[in-house]
């Protein structure tokens, strides 16, 4: 069973339990992953955006885009228009797919974790995780990686408040600390 289909046919039918939710339609649920990578370096060394893009590409399955500077800021050396940053939006079944592998496979691995603290989860209901190392993705050999650099993995979802955020992510498998 997908972890797409493990939502909609377990986790949906205990949130409208737990939430007394009635309308099916207003289940909080995942609506996109936001996977951000800055890269300040690039100032120096271009080369370093295309490494970024290339590892951002394995992690996610889908092409990674860049991100330039909106504008100029003379106390970092960034020009208005700089390649800054790569990032990757998920939706649909690469959502899902991605979801599963951070939840299953990926948290496991970080070393000395504890758990995620909830304070991790914004007033909307999104969960925000920073990884320090893009290594401990299993697509990244160790081998090949320059330098190790931190990324942002955003989890949007249409959930109204911090709680039913909460519930929905702990539903999902996500290890919060108690």
């Amino acid at each position: 069973m997908s972890f797409q289909e493990y939502y909609n046919s377990q986790i949906k039918k205990k949130l409208m339990a737990d939430l007394k939710i009635s309308n099916i339609m207003a289940v909080p649920r995942v609506t996109k992953i936001v996977i951000n990578v800055g890269a300040g370096e690039a100032v120096t060394n271009k080369n370093v955006i295309e490494k970024i893009q290339e590892q951002l590409t394995l992690i996610s399955g889908q092409h990674a885009v860049v991100t330039k500077a909106k504008k100029s800021v003379s106390a970092f050396k960034i020009r208005q228009g700089l390649a800054i940053g790569v990032k990757v939006t998920l939706r649909g079944k690469r959502m899902y797919e991605f979801m599963e592998k951070v939840i299953k496979i990926v948290i496991p691995r970080i070393r000395d974790f504890r758990g995620i603290s909830d304070t991790n989860i914004d007033m909307h209901g999104n969960l925000n995780i920073g990884f320090s190392e893009q290594t401990i993705f299993h697509e990244i050999e160790y081998d090949k990686v320059d330098k190790m650099r931190g990324l942002q993995v955003t989890f949007v979802t249409s959930a109204s408040t911090k709680e039913q955020g909460k519930k929905l992510f702990s539903l999902l498998g996500v290890p919060f600390v108690s």
